[in-house]
């Protein structure tokens, strides 16, 4: 593919050992040279405040972050659930991004959510929240296949690769459709 679509990757999770920064990385190496995914680090955004954009102050990684964002073709988004939703650190980020209002940098660009967890349901919960506000966001949000990732814990190798091949199948076919998706989807 001579011209790959551009993809921020934002994980959900900050801890060090995060199984899905794992699977975000894994996720990008299957992509090859179908799409170009990087990720883009939410853990030190400010947490969102209208005044600062009201008046006219908002932090410097606000503005890094929204320029950042604007320049990719679509989202990814890789993350726990915490609570049956996502983590605060992803909420303040889709926050970030859609404001001031009527400048959301998450409008029109085609999305897609994987959700990882240690437990059975494999995040159910927040990858159903995150989507519920990518609808509001106006991102087209790749509908099928769900990704809900359960057992992580036992999918990956103490250097953070996949051991399961049925694993690798599913993520390989959810990153191809991803691709088109995109193709489908994609603005300009």
């Amino acid at each position: 593919m001579s011209n790959p679509a551009s993809v921020a990757v934002f994980v959900g999770s900050l801890r060090k050992a995060s199984f899905n920064r794992k699977v975000a990385h894994i996720l990008a190496g299957l992509a090859g040279d179908s799409l170009n995914l990087e990720i883009v680090e939410i853990g030190d955004l400010p947490l969102y405040n209208q005044d600062l954009d009201d008046e006219g102050t908002p932090p410097v990684a606000w503005t890094a972050f929204r320029e950042k964002v604007k320049a990719f073709d679509a989202v990814l988004f890789v993350t726990p659930e915490y609570n049956r939703s996502v983590p605060a650190v992803l909420k303040n980020a889709l926050d970030v991004g859609s404001r001031p209002y009527g400048q959301s940098v998450w409008s029109g660009k085609p999305g897609a959510v994987v959700s990882v967890s240690p437990g059975a349901i494999g995040g159910f919960g927040a990858n159903h929240h995150l989507r519920q506000s990518l609808v509001f966001l106006n991102v087209p949000t790749l509908q099928q296949p769900e990704a809900y990732v359960g057992g992580i814990g036992k999918l990956l190798d103490d250097e953070g690769r996949l051991t399961n091949e049925g694993t690798r199948n599913f993520l390989a076919g959810f990153v191809s459709d991803f691709a088109a998706w995109i193709a489908a989807n994609r603005k300009g």
